[in-house]
Parts: structure tokens; sequence; C-alpha cells
């Protein structure tokens, strides 16, 4: 029989969005063979809205950075994510998934990892059915890839799409073509939710989707669900993150759902499901070791109310509203888990219920 797959995570550091330091200092002391990483995720230290080019800056600085070590054929092939924002307290790092050979496969689960990309959207395509049932039929090629069983084994999706620049707009329009919104930031929570939607579907979270619920019907989500958007892309790109006893390693995974911003007991019982206990509200110093990365998303509520308070994340001029939610639920959870580097992502459209968001943990497991 042929040898499981395991699943390797390196969480480091980023001096700042085009640094690769960290990356290459992993290569060159054999720590890590680039021609088996299959996807990157990063926190840049952009704004996170339509006009932050960190995200392009550090995927460009990545791909030329692999196309140097591996071909820019095998670079492209590596599904990249970065999700800008990092207000708050909140630290820029890159999380490297790889998988590897292993020896024995973990009969109480092991993490497993599938990717899987979508076609190119025309700018009419975004935020619409196409791009759900796009990303949909990418999840389950991803999650046959990863060899998960069922959906309930699956704890974090990640998606990265597109969004609608002026430029596109004026493309579609060149050719006759309405797209769904003339706002370019709004397209952003379309492309996102469109996305979040295409991963309930496939998981069998929702029965169906029709055109007028995207970015409407909040009761309509994903339990699993991260999508984050930019500008470097036309396609999406998925990442799947769940839990199969024929992989190999001492990684697991498991998830919460936070009912709002400040919902810390999701967070804790995220930890509690992957084995990391909880001391006086705080991930236990014996467990602490044991922490390899956390990941979520963050969303004002519609209402403009938490627990029945009035927030003003909708009102402010001066900041964008997804800013105030990254910095909030990511105080929440860094307090929790006592660590700055974790990966709390913006805009979080029919991901969670309205106002909350999915919260993933990977750990490994006791010894």
């Amino acid at each position: 029989m042929p040898k499981p797959r395991r699943a390797v995570l390196h969480r480091l550091p980023m001096r700042h969005p085009g640094d690769t330091a960290a990356i290459e200092a992993l290569i060159e002391a054999g720590r890590l063979d680039p021609a088996n990483l299959i996807a990157i995720l990063g926190k840049t230290e952009g704004n996170g809205c339509v006009n932050d080019f960190t995200r392009a800056y550090a995927v460009q600085s990545l791909q030329m950075m692999l196309a140097r070590r591996i071909g820019a054929e095998a670079a492209a092939q590596v599904a990249m994510v970065m999700s800008g924002g990092t207000e708050g307290g909140l630290s820029p790092h890159f999380l490297l998934l790889s998988v590897e050979p292993g020896e024995v496969a973990n009969p109480a689960g092991a993490l497993a990892i599938g990717t899987a990309f979508t076609r190119d959207f025309a700018p009419e395509e975004i935020g619409r059915m196409p791009q759900v049932e796009a990303v949909a039929a990418a999840v389950r090629t991803a999650m046959a890839e990863a060899g998960i069983a069922g959906a309930s084994d699956v704890h974090y999706v990640q998606v990265k799409c597109p969004l609608l620049t002026s430029e596109r707009m004026e493309a579609a329009a060149a050719r006759g073509a309405t797209v769904a919104t003339g706002d370019t930031y709004a397209s952003m929570g379309l492309s996102r939710g469109a996305s979040a939607l295409g991963v309930a579907l496939a998981l069998g979270e929702i029965d169906g989707v029709s055109p007028e619920e995207i970015g409407q019907d909040w009761a309509k989500h994903s339990a699993v669900a991260s999508a984050s958007a930019g500008v470097e892309l036309e396609r999406c790109e998925v990442i799947i993150l769940g839990n199969s006893p024929d992989w190999a390693g001492d990684l697991a995974i498991a998830h919460a759902v936070m009912q709002d911003a400040i919902d810390l007991p999701a967070i804790h019982r995220a930890l509690a499901s992957v084995g990391l206990p909880t001391e006086h509200g705080q991930l236990a110093p014996v467990a602490a070791q044991r922490l390899v990365a956390v990941l979520a998303k963050a969303e004002p509520s519609s209402n403009g109310r938490i627990r029945g308070q009035r927030h003003i994340m909708w009102d402010d001029s001066d900041i964008n509203a997804t800013r105030h939610a990254r910095a909030l639920v990511g105080g929440v959870i860094a307090g929790a888990v006592g660590r700055t580097d974790i990966f709390v992502s913006g805009g979080a459209e029919h991901q969670g219920p309205d106002g909350g968001g999915p919260v993933a943990v990977i750990a490994r497991r006791a010894p």
C-alpha cells in the first residue's frame, strides 16, 4: 500500500509584505522542501480594502522566490491567500502548508489538506451564481483530493476570490454586460458571500442558493467558510482543511462558530475540541506549545449592536468597519491564546451568523 500523506504547517513572521527571508531561511536549513508546498496563507499589514496592494506585493514576492527554486509553473500551482489588515495587535505572518510522505496513518485522524482552483471569472460573474457554482465544484474537488470522507470532517475552507475594479467594470460595459454592483468595495462583500455560499452548498450546509439571496439572506451561511477578496486574481483559490484517518502526523484541526464578535466561549470550545485546555479563560501553559495556528472570520453585526449595546463600526468614516472588526476579534482571540500571530480575516458575509464567524484551531495532539 502507498504511504499515507502528512500535512506540515510552518508559522513564520513577516517583516513587511514582500519579506520572504524567513521562508528562504527555512528552505536553506533543510526544514522545508518548496516542492512540497501546496498553499501559503498570509496576514499582511495593508488596509484590507480594494486598494490594498500589500496582498499583490506579497503574492508577487512569494511567486518570484518560489519560481527561482521550483520553477514558475510549479510556483503557480501553490495556492496563495493573502488577507490584508493587521489592525490592533495582530502580527503580520505567513502560514505555510505542505504535504509530505508519512509513515503510519493516524487512526485518531490527522490534518488533511486539499486545494483546487476555479477558472477565471468574467467581471459580470463575480458575486453571482456562476461564482457560487464554480466554488462549490472546486470545494468538492479539493475535498476529494484531500481524501476527506465527509463534510463533518471539514473544519475550515479558505477561499481567495476576486473583486471588481473600475477597469474590470469598464471591460464588462464595453461588451454590453452588467456587473453585480458599481461599487468596488461592495463587490468584495458580494464575492466573499458568493464564495461562502458555494462552500455551504458543496458541504450540504444549505439546500440551494438563489441569486437574490447572495449578500442578503444572512440565515444562509457556512460554519467553516472563510473568504478573502483581492485585486490580485481573477479566479478563486480553495484550500480545505480537515481531519482524516488516512493521513499521518500529529496535527489536527477543530472549529467552532462565534455567534458575535466577543464570543469567547466559542474560542474555548474550538481549543477544547482539539485537546487544548484553558485555565481561567486562557490557554493553559502546558498546552500553549502545541498550538500551531488560529484562523477566524470577523464581521460587524449588520444591526449595529453587540448583545444589545450599540457599536459604531459602520458609522466611522475614517476607519473601515472590517478593520474595526479584525482588531476587536483579534484582541478577543489573542487574549485567549496568548499570541498575536493569528489569522483573522475581515468580511464574514455568509460565513457564520450575522456579526459572528467561524474560528478554527490547528494543534499538535498530546503525546
